[in-house]
Formats: C-alpha cells, structure tokens, sequence
C-alpha cells in the first residue's frame, strides 16, 4: 500500500446548535480536505496533508487532530493569520456555509512550498475544494496536478455563498473542467452538479464531466445514494437506509473511503470494482451522517464493520 497527498483547505466549522433553549455554535475542525484525510486514514490509509494552518490556537488545534489521527504533515506549512471559520447552518441534517476570514489562512500555499518528490512518489493526489478560488493556492494546486506519478482525484465541493453569480460559476466551471481532463476518479455531489450544470441531474452532469476527459465519475445523492459512471456503463447504486442526525463531511467520508480503497488496491480492473468501492463509500457515509458531523465523525474500518457487517 502506498500513500495518498491531499491538498487543500483546513478550517474551523462552528456548527449551528441548540443547547437548552438556545441558539449555539459547536466548534468542529473541518475543511472538505481535511476531512478526506482523516477519513482516508481512520480506515487504515496513509495520508499526507498538504496545505496552509494559521499559527493562532485554532490552528494549533488543527495541527492536533492530524497529529493524532495520524495524517502526516509533511506538506503544511504555518501562515501567520487568523484561522478562516466557516459558519455551519442546517435544513433538516444538511449543512450550509458562510466563511469568515480575510486573507483565508488555508489558500496561502505556494507553488515553491510543494514538496514536488512527496507527490511524485504519491500513490494517490487529491485536489479540489474552495481552496482553488483563490490564488496562491490555485498556482499550487496545478503545479500538483501536473506532477506525474500519483492516481488523479478531484472533488469541486461547491459552494454557492462563494460564487456571487452567473460569471463567478462560469468561472468555476472553466476551472474545474480543466482538472476534470485530466482526473482519473472526480467525485462531486448532486447539488454541485447542479450548481456548474444549470440543474443538470447527476447522469446529465456525469457523462458532460466523462466527455471533458475524466476516468470515472461519481455524484453523490444524499439519502438516494450515489450514480457511478465508467466509459461504456453508469448506475446508480443505493445507500444504506438511517436516521441522519448530520450529514457534515458525508460526501468527503465517500472520497475518503473511495481513496483508502484505491491505496489498498490500486486502480479498479473495471466497472464491477467500483461499484464494489462506491458501495463501502456509501456505508461509510451513512454511519459519519448518524453522528455529529466534521472531521471527528470520520470512522474506523472497525466501526464501518461493527455497524454494517463484513464488506468487499
């Protein structure tokens, strides 16, 4: 088994809750990336963070969790600002976000800062996420990209408070196309399909994303599970029926568990394999929405089979 490099963003989630009556935030490290770390790696994968954590307490705290999740943090680098918060709304367990934070502390990466060896020698390279709006980060994220070697994963992970209208999704769109020609597996959720696609539906948004040139694709839909399209074959495959509390990180624990699976097997022989790996994405995405959500809803392979069985 190898290693997986996973580049991006790293923040702090204040999720909207109500204690005794009243309205508060809980504190969760988050980040989509981050969240694909830690889940990668709380399933027995070996992950090496790349990305930029402010040097203030909740960056010392960042710092803490991937210590003792065990990802590696051979890519970070310190940045002397102030920790970005996103502030975390719900309708039903779905979460919505408003981020605070000028400059945001997890975009400062630079193209020099990349450990160009780390990656090469990567089994698999996660890119993607808000991160990518902004510069630096975008210059380092496509020297990354263009490192050969590592099997090429990619999640836009959208979010509307980010995009002030038609021209900023356009511009999206142009971006994330441009890593989608290239991604061996691009794994997106239904509401970002819609988002890039003018309400396109996952099978719509699926096969444009296959047309750019990407390998696989795999859109998430919530309580309806996932659609999985290959050159020549697509489906859509159910998730395990629960009582969500929080789907916060849901579709970067499917990422996460989607990398671990290619870090202990390779690449999928075909369309059967993925179906066998979106499929324990899935149980896996369903047990992190039975707990409150972030980075330390991430389970173990333990506990994915404590609750569901012995899987493929």
């Amino acid at each position: 088994m190898g290693y997986a490099v996973v580049l991006g963003e790293a923040l702090v989630d204040l999720l909207e809750t109500e204690r005794d009556g009243e309205l508060i935030y809980r504190q969760a490290i988050g980040g989509a990336p981050l969240n694909v770390a830690v889940g990668a790696t709380r399933l027995g994968g070996d992950v090496e963070f790349a990305g930029t954590l402010g040097t203030d307490a909740p960056g010392e705290r960042i710092a803490a969790l991937l210590r003792t999740a065990g990802v590696g943090a051979r890519g970070v680098r310190r940045v002397p600002v102030p920790t970005t918060l996103a502030v975390t709304t719900f309708e039903g367990a779905e979460p919505s976000f408003t981020f605070y934070g000028e400059p945001p502390s997890y975009a400062l990466l630079r193209p020099d800062d990349l450990d160009a060896a780390l990656i090469a020698g990567a089994s698999v390279l996660y890119a993607g996420s808000i991160a990518l709006l902004r510069e630096p980060f975008r210059a380092a994220a496509r020297a990354a990209w263009a490192i050969p070697g590592p099997v090429r994963v990619f999640d836009p992970n959208v979010r509307p408070t980010l995009l002030p209208g038609p021209a900023a999704v356009a511009s999206l769109r142009d971006l994330v196309e441009e890593f989608f020609a290239t991604a061996d597996l691009v794994k997106l959720s239904a509401a970002d399909a819609a988002v890039l696609y003018a309400g396109a539906p996952p099978e719509q948004a699926a096969a444009q994303i296959l047309r750019r040139g990407a390998g696989v694709v795999v859109v998430t839909a919530g309580a309806q599970g996932a659609y999985l399209a290959t050159p020549g074959a697509a489906t859509m495959l159910p998730a395990p029926r629960v009582s969500a509390r929080d789907a916060t990180g849901a579709g970067d624990s499917v990422m996460g568990a989607l990398v671990q699976r290619l870090l202990a097997e390779g690449p999928p022989a075909g369309p059967a394999d993925w179906q066998r790996h979106v499929r324990f994405a899935l149980a896996v995405a369903a047990l992190v929405c039975e707990r409150p959500g972030g980075a330390v809803a991430m389970p173990t392979a333990a506990e994915v089979t404590g609750r569901w069985g012995p899987l493929p």
